[in-house]
């Protein structure tokens, strides 16, 4: 079974990210904040990561370009789910790394659709 780290400094969000992608298919793993989800990923990589902007401690962007410089950290795809909606933020976070760009508030087949379309379904 593949494994998705839901990164979110929001319980709620993480909650409802975990009910979508379990009926889909994945096993989950959580993070509140960046630096939490860097450690999650040194210890063991994910297929996928669903990924916040605005977190405290270490942000989405942060993350994501230390995640890209890891030992198989080209591996997981990381799909930004966040309430940036500006085309300057989506074309960073795309030029960072990331495969695929969701904006809260999302529901169950928008993350079906960017998932499947990352490859992962």
């Amino acid at each position: 079974m593949k494994t998705c780290l839901v990164v979110d400094d929001s319980r709620v969000i993480r909650k409802v990210a975990r009910r979508v992608l379990e009926d889909i298919g994945f096993d989950i793993a959580e993070a509140s904040d960046g630096m939490e989800a860097l450690a999650w990923c040194r210890a063991a990589m994910p297929d996928a990561v669903l990924l916040d902007w605005n977190m405290p401690v270490m942000n989405g962007l942060e993350f994501l370009k230390l995640l890209r410089k890891e030992r198989h950290g080209d591996t997981p795809k990381v799909i930004f789910c966040t309430v940036e909606n500006s085309v300057d933020r989506i074309r960073e976070a795309l030029d960072a790394g990331a495969d695929e760009y969701i904006m809260k508030p999302f529901d169950g087949d928008i993350i079906q659709a960017k998932f499947a379309e990352a490859g992962l379904l």
